[in-house]
């Protein structure tokens, strides 16, 4: 299915209300506002993470998990402002589980649109995804499937979890998703993500506002 090129009077932005002591949130590519580089960012996360966890590990322990960080950052931080990338943090010596959250205006019809973003057809498949309704209070009814696929020709099997939303009243579509090899993880998790998805709300910048003089756009979370 091709994306044609639309004009847009808005653009979007996704609002997450996660838990801290169960989510980390990945930076943008790189956000030297807040971190001087992604080292540090890493580092830090790493340090507050074994210390909310109640041990000290030791330089050994601490240079482990801020590796295992930077790996992951330096693979999903997100670019656009449109994209936000979590991990579902366990105990510090596990793989933290990645989870993307996107959001882009709407285009074409609704049921095309969230099955082709759901993966419901799609080709890596192994077999038919187990495809459901799944509404929330703040994006509205959407979809959420669970799928196995094999990603080129390697034998391996990817566990893939995906929620996607058509947010009419704004003109948005909302993905949101996980993949990972370690379908048990994808499991272990699949409770946590649903209830963050929950939360998840689209925020609207007005490109053109209507009062004249305004610094800025002017924001409408939905």
């Amino acid at each position: 299915m091709t994306e044609p090129r639309v004009e847009l009077e808005h653009e979007f932005s996704l609002d997450i209300d996660y838990d801290p002591s169960r989510w980390l949130e990945i930076p943008p590519r790189w956000d030297t506002e807040e971190w001087e580089d992604i080292g540090v960012w890493a580092r830090t996360c790493s340090e507050l993470f074994w210390r909310s966890y109640g041990q000290s590990p030791g330089e050994e322990g601490i240079s482990f998990l801020a590796g295992r960080l930077r790996h992951l950052a330096e693979a999903f931080a997100p670019e656009p402002f449109d994209t936000r990338m979590l991990l579902r943090m366990w105990e510090p010596t596990s793989m933290p589980l990645q989870l993307c959250a996107m959001v882009k205006p709407a285009q074409g019809d609704r049921e095309e649109t969230l099955r082709y973003l759901v993966g419901a057809e799609d080709p890596g498949m192994v077999k038919p995804p187990v495809v459901d309704a799944f509404s929330t209070e703040l994006l509205g009814e959407g979809l959420r499937a669970f799928r196995h696929l094999r990603q080129g020709d390697s034998p391996e099997l990817v566990a893939a979890l995906r929620y996607v939303w058509r947010v009419e009243g704004v003109g948005a579509d909302v993905v949101l998703w996980t993949a990972t090899a370690d379908t048990a993880q994808v499991v272990r998790a699949a409770p946590d993500v649903e209830e963050l998805a929950r939360t998840v709300s689209v925020v609207v910048w007005d490109l053109n506002p209507v009062e004249e003089g305004e610094d800025g756009a002017a924001a409408d979370p939905r």
